[in-house]
């Protein structure tokens, strides 16, 4: 791409730039953005639309609040054209005059969390490594209304509680990361268009991950085998989900004040690496799984499905107060839970011992 072709478009003459229902939502992330001092903004780029219309509109509005943007493509080694990606999300970043960075991971397709999960959370460690090695803490991420309502499709299918029907929050924190989603009540449809015409006027045009319409992916399995069947017969079914998970939200807030009461009685470790088993058995039952969700959450281990989780806490109940009577070790992706001296220990990475 050589002369005007690698010029960022003219904010003012660019039709792809005025979507009220995309920039509205970032004008408030970056008034906020500025009012916090943060500084320097990433934003989680495929190469797909969704994310890099994000993009574009980011690196578009940003500077009107003093606030960079920097891109961050992780590349996850799952697809033959996954290199080609890297090139194609360079070349955007090149024409908005913005810097990218190229995250490479390995996914573990035998951590027996299945391929998805197993590179969603290679990304986020990802993201973590980038902070770390940049001090850039606050992401932008492109989810939308669609991704909401299938995320709270397949959380129901596999019988989530309040928390998981809670879905996507428009802000969450990993450790010292945070997230944002400004689009979650967005159509994916306003995206698309954009795109379109985004490509009209720039010959840019964004990747479509194959994977997305393969059905021996869970969820492009409920995009394309669900998904248009209700579009058929509830119409308005995407914002009904999208108030329910708002509503979930505001009940899993409510079990979180209650297990931070409880956790405050089980003796933690400085680290939240462990807790007294003994305290938590005195709990009444039905609380001990919030409060043992919650310690997970607090060290960012991926919650364990509903089965997984209840075998565990029948374990605990039934292992002797001070663990000695088996050698207990729960073990969930590389992270392993035991029982050590009386209390419920976290080992984060069992691999390396």
């Amino acid at each position: 791409m050589v002369g005007s072709r690698n010029k960022r478009p003219d904010q003012q003459k660019a039709s792809f730039l005025k979507d009220a229902f995309l920039s509205s939502p970032l004008h408030d992330f970056f008034r906020m953005a500025k009012r916090r001092q943060i500084p320097v903004v990433a934003v989680g780029v495929s190469g797909g639309p969704d994310s890099a219309m994000l993009l574009v509109y980011a690196a578009h509005i940003a500077p009107q609040y003093q606030v960079k943007v920097q891109a961050v493509h992780v590349h996850h080694g799952l697809q033959a054209i996954a290199d080609e990606w890297v090139l194609h999300t360079q070349a955007l970043a090149e024409r908005l005059s913005v810097e990218c960075s190229i995250e490479y991971v390995s996914v573990d397709a035998a951590s027996g969390l299945g391929i998805e999960a197993s590179a969603r959370n290679a990304r986020y460690q990802a993201y973590e490594d980038f902070a770390a090695r940049t001090g850039i803490r606050h992401f932008l991420l492109a989810h939308h209304l669609y991704d909401q309502t299938e995320t709270v499709l397949l959380r129901l299918l596999r019988g989530a509680g309040v928390q998981g029907m809670a879905a996507m929050g428009s802000h969450t924190q990993r450790g010292e990361l945070h997230f944002y989603r400004p689009w979650l009540e967005v159509s994916r449809q306003n995206i698309l268009d954009v795109s379109k015409c985004f490509a009209h006027e720039t010959g840019w045009q964004a990747v479509h991950d194959p994977t997305n319409l393969d059905p021996k992916y869970t969820r492009a399995a409920v995009r394309e085998m669900l998904v248009p069947a209700l579009d058929e017969r509830w119409q308005g079914w995407r914002k009904n989900l999208a108030r329910h998970s708002r509503l979930m939200a505001e009940n899993a807030l409510l079990l979180k004040d209650l297990a931070q009461m409880d956790y405050a009685g089980l003796d933690a470790g400085s680290d939240n690496c462990s807790f007294s088993l003994g305290k938590w058995r005195e709990m009444p039952e039905r609380r001990q799984a919030n409060v043992l969700r919650y310690w997970l959450d607090l060290q960012n281990i991926a919650m364990p499905a509903e089965a997984r989780l209840s075998e565990w806490i029948k374990q605990l109940r039934q292992l002797h107060q001070m663990g000695s009577d088996r050698n207990l070790r729960l073990k969930h992706g590389n992270a392993e839970i035991r029982v050590v001296n009386g209390r419920v220990v976290m080992v984060p990475d069992a691999t390396k011992d």
